[in-house]
């Protein structure tokens, strides 16, 4: 009994975790079939199914569904060109040479640079670092920095795909200096690649009061409820009263409409009163209010966004006021996950091109040791900082970078030299962030593109055909295969390939994985190896049968003779895939992924689920049990 409820546990939870892809699938047939103001409709009314189903869904990588796969490269020798403390002839020689070099070398760019150094017998310290530092002490610096603007560019590149809205985005790393970016669904190359090559925009711009703040969200309700906003921002239907006995009769109303609305509220449940506001402020119900701020959920945060850039919308915000998204999420006491709304002055006090330098540090003082981060401007940006942070004491200064904040901290006193220090860091981690956010507005290495390919929706599709075609034809073969060999054996068989399948897609959906071409690849393997182990298990059945058993007495035997076997070369190939998948990339970590949950699968259909249908059958219908 206990295995039954096992296998049904297994199967209901297999369907709770795929029904979010059959869902998905429906919206995405309906919206495909839906045109102009009827597909909107659809939209607006399933809005929170489709994210949602469509979040937890069975994903496609970039070769089944087609998008683009971009390889970068940050450019070192531009780098060592500007941290060059001086440059001469012999320097542009050298950096000349190392780039000619590096075209057709695998050897790395800091490499080459050093050797060449060597073979001069010069002193790298003649350019870099302090005059009496050995080249070993110099090439740990440039590598340092190397590293770090390859850091830079990632987090860069990642920041601006995210505000792309780009789902499933894949940025790794490649080597010492490539960044290789993969953008399922996404065909339109011009915009990405301006996307990525624009230089990053970096800016110091004041909080606005929280009066504004407010009364921008209130018109803004307004202008969702349909009322009209006169050019002071209040409602027209006041601005029309002029004059002063007038305006002594609207108070009295509104006074006496406020007591009506006390005493209903004083009758209201919570429900009721949420209902209420949720009514008359459209906008501000979408926002989770603090005392830090308004705060929103990734579900809410674009439909937020989509209201903020509607034409009438924009009308009532001013023009001196700009709102943008924090970075990184909060995390509430309960759990949820939300982005702080930032409302910001339009026009910016600095731009990151006055900073100099950024480092992340532990800071000593106070209390304890805390993660900081310290900032060097240049002169110039020293003089306009001091007035600035003079005029706005006890006030917030939000760091944005390409219009996201990623910190706003207050300003304590006035900042003379163009040294500041950000404190409310939570770990050295978040510090490190911040140190590569600052520097990210000049960024000392230009990343250029190498590779680019487009992956087609035709290609995607012809990908997607031939691959379920292919793994159809290969299930139908073995299953009639098994029916025509062993008889009723077979069906067991069937059923336990069938549901292997099933169980290797949820798992992979359940855990939010990609399914690609070598995923398929690798449930095809599975599939051949729980045939395997059903053949393997029906062969020991019909051996032990045949020498006199009992049927039931047969099917003990068979299958306790069948199990070293089939331990034994799902065992091994469990250890090649993970092998496979620690020291593989990409593709060969997919193939791997996939055969490794498959082999788990197939475990559990051969040996259990196969014998429970055997043993109900046999208790049920004993003669229908044949193994040809």
């Amino acid at each position: 009994m206990f295995r039954i409820i096992l296998i049904l546990a297994f199967i209901a939870f297999s369907g709770y975790l795929l029904y979010p892809t059959w869902m998905d699938a429906g919206h995405q047939k309906s919206l495909s079939t839906l045109t102009g103001a009827d597909s909107a409709k659809y939209y607006d009314d399933n809005e929170e199914s489709i994210r949602d189903n469509r979040e937890k869904r069975l994903k496609l990588g970039l070769d089944l569904q087609g998008g683009m796969y971009v390889t970068m490269e940050v450019d070192v020798i531009q780098l060592l060109e500007k941290l060059a403390r001086n440059q001469d002839e012999i320097l542009r020689e050298i950096l000349a040479e190392t780039r000619n070099e590096s075209k057709t070398s695998d050897e790395s760019v800091l490499d080459i640079f050093g050797r060449k150094f060597d073979e001069r017998n010069m002193r790298l310290s003649r350019y870099y670092g302090n005059i009496r530092d050995a080249n070993s002490d110099v090439m740990t610096y440039l590598k340092d920095e190397s590293e770090k603007a390859v850091e830079r560019a990632v987090e860069i590149i990642r920041n601006r795909i995210d505000q792309y809205g780009v789902s499933e985005v894949s940025i790794t790393r490649s080597g010492t200096r490539r960044i290789i970016l993969e953008l399922p669904g996404v065909s339109d190359e011009r915009e990405v690649r301006g996307l990525i090559q624009e230089t990053a925009q970096l800016e110091f711009k004041l909080l606005t009061d929280p009066q504004v703040y407010y009364s921008v969200l209130e018109n803004i309700d307004k202008v969702l409820l349909g009322k009209t906003i006169d050019a002071a921002g209040g409602d027209s239907t006041l601005a029309a009263v002029d004059s002063a006995a007038a305006v002594a009769a609207a108070d009295s109303a509104d006074a006496a409409k406020r007591r009506e609305d006390s005493l209903a509220s004083a009758t209201m449940t919570d429900e009721q009163r949420v209902e209420k506001f949720r009514q008359e402020h459209p906008f501000m119900a979408l926002l989770i209010g603090t005392q830090s701020g308004y705060f929103a959920t990734e579900e809410q945060k674009t439909r937020i966004s989509n209201i903020l850039n509607r034409e009438d919308v924009r009308k009532v915000i001013p023009e001196d006021v700009s709102f943008a998204w924090g970075a990184k999420p909060i995390t509430f006491d309960d759990g949820t996950q939300a982005f702080q709304l930032y409302s910001l002055k339009a026009r910016p006090e600095l731009t990151g091109e006055v900073i100099t330098d950024a480092r992340a540090q532990i800071d000593q003082g106070g209390l304890g040791a805390n993660s900081v981060v310290t900032m060097q401007m240049d002169a110039e940006g020293s003089r306009e900082w001091a007035r600035v942070t003079g005029a706005n004491v006890d006030k917030q200064i939000a760091i944005v970078l390409d219009n996201a904040v990623f910190s706003a901290p207050v300003v304590r006193q006035k900042i003379i030299g163009g040294n500041s220090q950000i404190d409310g860091m939570e770990n050295m981690e978040e510090a490190r962030l911040l140190e590569i956010v600052l520097k990210a507005g000049a960024l000392p290495a230009p990343v250029e593109i190498i590779e680019e390919r487009t992956v087609g929706p035709s290609l995607g599709e012809d990908s997607i055909s031939k691959g379920v075609n292919s793994f159809a034809i290969g299930l139908i073969l073995v299953l009639v295969f098994m029916v025509v060999y062993y008889q009723f054996g077979g069906v067991p068989a069937d059923i336990a390939v069938m549901f292997n399948v099933v169980f290797i897609l949820a798992i992979l959906a359940g855990f939010r994985g990609t399914l690609t071409l070598p995923g398929i690849a690798g449930i095809l393997l599975t599939v051949g190896m729980a045939v395997d182990a059903n053949v393997l298990i029906n062969e020991r059945i019909r051996e032990e049968f045949g020498a006199g058993k009992t049927m039931r007495a047969a099917l003990e035997a068979g299958y306790s003779r069948a199990f070293p076997a089939i331990i034994d070369s799902n065992l091994t190939t469990l250890l090649t895939c993970l092998i496979l998948y620690q020291f593989g990339s990409g593709p060969v970590q997919g193939f791997a992924l996939t055969l490794m949950i498959g082999i788990v699968c197939s475990l559990f259909t051969a040996i259990i689920m196969t014998r429970v249908i055997f043993e109900l059958t046999l208790d049920s219908s004993p003669n229908l049990v044949k193994l040809g």
